[in-house]
């Protein structure tokens, strides 16, 4: 296992992560966006009014974008584990 070979495995990895993560944080950004505009429009500054819409949103995303996360996923874990019998110390 050289410096490259690691180099390359924290890139995927960090990689891999972004692509997962990136459903839920652009909804939740999106959603808070929203959220404190009404608010600014409105006056109204109740906590409940930004986090029940954003555990909404981030429900319903999961629900939709859950099988291709846990594809993604199930694919880096194959390839670790696939690399884990190529490495000699």
């Amino acid at each position: 296992m050289d410096s490259s070979y690691v180099l390359y495995l924290g890139r995927h990895t960090l990689e891999t992560a972004l692509l997962l993560s990136a459903p839920i944080l652009i909804t939740c950004m999106a959603v808070g966006v929203i959220v404190t505009l009404l608010q600014a429009v409105t006056s109204i500054r109740d906590m409940t009014l930004t986090i029940v819409p954003k555990l909404l949103a981030v429900s319903a995303v999961s629900l939709l974008f859950g099988s291709w996360m846990l594809q993604i996923a199930l694919r880096f874990t194959a390839e670790i584990f696939a690399q884990i019998q190529n490495i000699k110390y």
